[in-house]
């Protein structure tokens, strides 16, 4: 089943049509699933991950939830469905852990709504998934880079959406918070989520995806299951790289072996 969908889609940074990362482009992305797009820099896979969030608008064709296009929901019925994680956010300086974490539950407020129990108790529950509650009392701008990495995946979970987006979310953090990063998108999927992931590991792409994306210059070449789609021709096409496809030893999905160069 999908429910999120792009049809035709183009998207940029510019007033035109003609200055577009991405045209042209379709997708589906498969309900209760974890898909990971990956590609080269500067492909489009930000691009796309903002507009499926409607961040960027569409300069030609549609973005769907549900069969209605996004600009159908109004901007906290939209944040109550789709959350994001952006590239390298920033927040406020002196804003605390615990208050940034927070500010996930704002789609959830309104005029007869106010913070309550159930508030309190998606921002523990975000705070311990990210492993961040011993940071709550800190202010953001004096974690690491991983730390405030975690903090931001926090207040995504906090927002407690049925989609999640995450845009390089293992950015920062060492290797044993990355596999914690993607074993927790795994159980989110496994609780009912919908998660949609850019990487630019591709050992852990193909390890943590149900659904691959793999893009080139704003096109989608390939999607699917990691051992049907990914072949040495594929990985040479989009990274210009020649490299061996072997079986990971523990899970038996792919891994990229890059060849000596000469």
């Amino acid at each position: 089943m999908t429910r999120l969908t792009a049809h035709d889609l183009a998207v940029g940074y510019g007033s035109h049509a003609a200055g577009c990362v991405i045209e042209g482009l379709d997708l589906e992305i498969p309900d209760r699933a974890h898909t990971v797009i990956v590609g080269p820099n500067a492909c489009g896979k930000s691009t796309l991950l903002r507009a499926l969030a409607r961040l960027l608008p569409a300069a030609g064709g549609t973005v769907a939830l549900d069969g209605q296009p996004l600009t159908a929901y109004d901007g906290k019925a939209l944040a109550r469905r789709i959350g994001l994680l952006p590239q390298s956010p920033i927040a406020p300086d002196g804003l605390g852990v615990a208050d940034l974490v927070a500010r996930g539950r704002y789609p959830h407020q309104g005029l007869f709504r106010q913070w309550s129990e159930a508030d309190e108790r998606a921002v523990e529950a975000a705070m311990a998934a990210a492993d961040v509650a011993g940071l709550r009392d800190r202010h953001v701008d004096e974690l690491s880079g991983g730390q405030r990495q975690r903090v931001w995946l926090a207040m995504a979970l906090a927002q407690e959406t049925e989609l999640l987006l995450l845009d390089e979310p293992t950015t920062y953090l060492d290797l044993a918070h990355q596999l914690e990063v993607l074993d927790l998108a795994r159980r989110l999927v496994g609780g009912g989520k919908t998660v949609v992931t850019v990487l630019h590991e591709l050992h852990l792409a193909f390890r943590y995806a149900d659904h691959l994306v793999v893009m080139r210059a704003g096109r989608i070449l390939a999607q699917g299951p990691p051992r049907e789609v990914v072949t040495a021709e594929l990985i040479e096409q989009v990274y210009d790289l020649r490299v061996r496809i072997i079986e990971d030893p523990v899970t038996g999905t792919p891994l990229v072996i890059p060849e000596v160069r000469p």
